[in-house]
């Protein structure tokens, strides 16, 4: 990569980023079997450019297969990338391995499914007292800990704590389970907190008090959070930022409110007529508006041209830059690209509707 990856919108030119990707890729190799002898390459994650700024909510949105979830695990440094580098406070970060419990401080992951990210035979009390040990974090036992366990249950509203701290992941309900390991997560005083789909396996009576916990931790912490979901709508309720996913490639970001109001990509206008509106009768599905790629052998040119409505000659054989649509917010589409031949500009050839690449 040739130069800084664009701040996204809200935050000032010369303010360093929190945390910076450029040019981050990975690529997963697929063995060779009987069944298929030659293998294969995964390109779940092309060449993101990526910006977080200090102290704001910045929402990855995708569906499923959008990649949104590797390159939350590119930014926990949990897998290793194909290329690209990652930045932290502007300064370039080592080969992983160097440095990985202080960037584990400065930067922790919450996983998607509770349940599964607490050990079953431990009680909240332990969950809590160990990352302070393992980190050396405050006092090691006696009242002090109890002191920290305690506050760390109040960050995320679970108190009484002398009534949750004894108990073990199966007697908390989905929403508490997600709060302990938010709790696990502020026990080590990050700066940024990944949240890959919080709320996703939670009820939906419950989910926007986890989605306001999050927002709280943001306003009273200063805590920088990037939000993975593939629902729009709560991005939009919750982040200041979008950074819209499609098949392994970010297509579009910017201010939430802009992205969500005035999409300019298509995939973003997709994704929009998918999710519950009550102004609308009834919501669009994705089903039927054709597949995602197969990404191990993804369409040349942009990725999203064979379900795209208004494909054009170009969109099949070349990549797309972004391109800035107004200020902060821009997209990779040649849509909005300028400068095009008439013969680029030429729409491709009329497909059945819900075409595209089968997975």
């Amino acid at each position: 990569m040739t130069g800084p990856a664009p701040a996204l919108a809200g935050t000032k030119e010369s303010q360093v980023p929190l945390l910076e990707a450029r040019g981050l890729t990975k690529h997963f190799a697929i063995r060779s079997t009987r069944l298929n002898p030659r293998g294969g390459v995964v390109h779940a994650a092309c060449d993101i450019d990526l910006a977080v700024p200090a102290g704001g909510i910045t929402a990855i949105v995708g569906e499923s297969g959008s990649g949104k979830s590797t390159l939350a695990r590119l930014l926990a440094r949990l897998i290793k990338p194909t290329s690209g580098e990652l930045f932290l406070d502007g300064q370039h970060l080592r080969p992983r391995g160097i440095g990985t419990r202080e960037y584990a401080r400065a930067v922790q992951l919450v996983l998607q499914d509770p349940f599964s990210s607490l050990n079953p035979i431990h009680d909240v009390r332990y969950h809590l007292a160990r990352p302070l040990k393992v980190h050396k974090l405050g006092a090691q036992n006696g009242q002090g800990l109890e002191d920290a366990i305690t506050a760390l249950l109040g960050k995320v509203s679970l108190s009484p704590a002398e009534t949750f701290a004894p108990k073990y992941p199966h007697e908390l309900s989905g929403g508490q389970r997600q709060r302990v390991a938010i709790a696990r997560a502020l026990a080590v005083e990050p700066r940024l907190l990944l949240a890959d789909e919080p709320v996703s396996m939670l009820d939906v009576s419950i989910r926007l008090g986890v989605l306001n916990l999050l927002g709280e931790l943001r306003d009273r912490e200063g805590l920088a959070i990037v939000y993975v979901t593939h629902d729009i709508a709560s991005a939009r309720y919750l982040a200041d930022e979008i950074a819209v996913m499609y098949a392994g490639r970010v297509v579009e970001q910017g201010p939430a409110p802009a992205v969500t109001d005035q999409p300019a990509h298509p995939y973003t206008e997709l994704l929009l007529s998918a999710a519950p509106d009550p102004s609308r009768a009834r919501s669009t599905s994705l089903r039927g508006k054709g597949a995602a790629p197969n990404l191990v052998a993804p369409p040349p040119g942009c990725r999203f041209h064979p379900r795209c409505p208004h494909a054009m000659a170009v969109c099949a054989t070349t990549v797309p830059t972004m391109t800035p649509v107004t200020p902060g917010h821009q997209t990779a589409c040649w849509l909005h690209a300028s400068g095009l031949t008439g013969a680029q500009k030429m729409p491709l050839a009329s497909r059945p509707a819900g075409s595209g690449e089968e997975a």
